[in-house]
């Protein structure tokens, strides 16, 4: 268990910054927009040779209680009332302000244990910015640069001084049982409700509002004794729609986290159907290779005509990923999890299963010998053998002759024979086809002069017929 160091402020402090520094990583999304972070967002701090502590990063606190700020101060608050050291980041170049007061006053109305860090000292004179917070009366304010990593290592000094040696903290760890899995869709489609369903806490902020979520968030989890970490991303729009820096940033975030998961759940709005953008969703999962299951949210709320609707709509739009699994879900009221989790599970092993040389030669001959490869040009192409070349997702390597010459009909009968075959379901197969060159392509086989004279013989009797 981790001491937790929580990072409190006004929005547009420095707070991310800090937080990227602190843990060495890129994690958190840092823009001079003031508001970017909304969720709660946990790392690591590992000092050289001392003592390791979680850091959580806020959202800024804006002075409100209702819509998307309320929301944010309340993760805000919630992330400082479980922390065993808050760290009230003020601007060094700002001065204080009447929102620092407010801030200040409920984590002293709160009691819990803070640190003044004073940020964007860069240029200043450090004793000025600190006397401009004298106010505070805070003997021990650090004064920073978190953005020219100036003043770091005092702070994590005065860090490790005031925390417990253990915390109630545990730090996502790097267990190769625990399931990655990542929620990704267009925006507005239940995702953050859905992670918080799960959890069985107000973990992430869920909203009506599309574009809620901006940066993925991951938390690790337990069901059924089952570890799992489930990433929470932000909802991918059309490229056309996409103008604001932070949006793309945002969008950067959830294809990396597509490629670090092992399972990617793709929601859809049962309402509104399989759009273009759902399509192209699906798309980035497939060309990641990543395991695939489909949940189709808000199917409550559909009439049975509805549901006729969508599911005619599933079949005729997700005809080009029929192999991963559809779940009819309510991320609102809970319904249809157990199934979600049993897809989940079936795609995860289907992604990781290790294959063995001989039971991919045989699946390769009895495919081969069921269905040879048609003629094309005059040339037929010969399958010789084949072995498997990873996991996540299941690669094969054929090798052969002619191999150049087998059309995409075939390589995706081949593809469904091993699928079939092996019962994989939920995972995209690859197949790589190694053809093996001429080892006397280039070489001239130099003639004796007994086949020279024989040649000579030859073309003078031809020439002598004519």
């Amino acid at each position: 268990m981790l001491p937790l160091v929580a990072l409190v402020g006004r929005p547009n402090v420095g707070k991310s910054t800090l937080f990227n520094v602190l843990t060495r990583t890129r994690d958190a999304l840092v823009h001079d927009e003031p508001g970017v972070t909304r969720d709660r967002h946990y790392g690591v701090c590992r000092p050289e040779g001392r003592q390791a502590f979680a850091v959580v990063d806020t959202g800024g606190i804006a002075g409100e209680d209702e819509g998307l700020v309320g929301a944010t101060t309340r993760q805000a608050r919630a992330a400082a009332e479980e922390a065993d050291l808050v760290l009230f980041v003020v601007d060094g170049r700002e001065g204080a302000s009447a929102l620092d007061d407010e801030i200040l006053a409920w984590l002293r109305k709160a009691a819990r244990p803070t640190l003044l860090v004073v940020n964007k000292t860069d240029g200043l004179d450090s004793q000025a910015a600190l006397n401009e917070f004298a106010r505070y009366g805070f003997s021990d304010a650090v004064d920073v640069s978190s953005a020219h990593r100036r003043g770091i290592d005092d702070l994590i000094d005065e860090v490790l001084e005031r925390l417990p040696e253990a915390g109630s903290r545990v730090e996502l760890d790097d267990d190769p049982e625990r399931v990655r899995v990542a929620f990704i869709g267009r925006p507005n489609v239940g995702k953050s409700t859905l992670v918080n369903r799960l959890l069985g806490e107000e973990r992430m902020i869920a909203s009506d509002v599309p574009g809620t979520t901006r940066d993925s968030v991951a938390i690790d989890m337990e069901r059924d004794g089952r570890p799992y970490r489930l990433v929470d991303t932000a909802g991918v729009r059309r490229k056309s729609k996409v103008d604001e820096a932070v949006e793309k940033f945002s969008i950067i975030k959830t294809l990396q986290a597509i490629e670090q998961c092992q399972v990617a759940v793709v929601m859809l709005d049962a309402s509104e159907g399989v759009t273009d953008q759902d399509a192209t969703v699906l798309a980035l999962a497939l060309d990641a290779g990543r395991a695939l299951v489909v949940a189709v949210n808000k199917w409550d709320g559909l009439t049975d005509y509805q549901r006729e609707q969508a599911e005619a709509m599933l079949v005729r739009k997700l005809g080009f990923v029929s192999w991963a699994e559809a779940v009819r879900i309510s991320a609102k009221h809970g319904s249809g999890l157990r199934e979600l989790f049993r897809a989940i599970h079936r795609a995860h092993a289907s992604a990781t299963r290790v294959f063995g040389t001989t039971e991919v030669n045989n699946a390769l001959e009895a495919a081969y010998t069921s269905n040879p490869p048609a003629t094309v040009r005059g040339h037929v192409a010969k399958l010789r053998f084949g072995h498997p070349s990873g996991t996540n997702p299941p690669t094969f390597v054929i090798h052969g002759t002619r191999l150049r010459t087998l059309t995409d009909t075939y390589k995706r009968y081949l593809e469904n024979f091993f699928r079939k075959r092996f019962k994989l379901v939920g995972t995209p197969v690859r197949f790589i086809f190694k053809e093996g060159s001429n080892p006397y392509e280039g070489k001239k086989n130099p003639l004796s002069d007994r086949q020279v004279a024989r040649k000579r013989r030859l073309m003078r009797h031809v020439k002598g017929r004519k």
